[in-house]
């Protein structure tokens, strides 16, 4: 039952974040480098937009935490920004929001979420 609770708050939290989004997100599965400054690891996202990314990881990330992320999309193909986390759900995952993406960048998530 403390299960079904915990899901259910944690849906309301995720449609609360879907309100807020100002780019559909796709669904594309892919790994993530991150690098923070008290954490680093690699991580799949779960979905990804030129606004931001979920990412799927057991690692403790806090709201606020900045991020830089390398998403390689192909071996010719990889994006590299910062991201602040603006959700966490510890040992499950986090929300990232793009931080001064470059317009490359930017064109390059649009391109390989839209072939997604």
């Amino acid at each position: 039952m403390a299960d079904n609770v915990e899901r259910d708050e944690s849906d309301k939290r995720l449609e609360s974040q879907d309100e807020r989004r100002s780019y559909d997100r796709a669904r594309l599965i892919v790994d993530v480098f991150f690098d923070g400054k008290d954490v680093t690891g690699v991580a799949s996202t779960k979905d990804i937009s030129p606004g931001g990314l979920y990412m799927n990881t057991q690692a403790e990330i806090p709201e606020g935490a900045l991020l830089m992320i390398r998403i390689p999309f192909r071996h010719d193909a990889q994006a590299v920004c910062n991201a602040v986390v603006v959700y966490s759900n510890p040992g499950r995952g986090v929300g990232l929001r793009f931080q001064g993406l470059a317009d490359d960048v930017k064109a390059l998530i649009e391109r390989e979420v839209s072939n997604g």
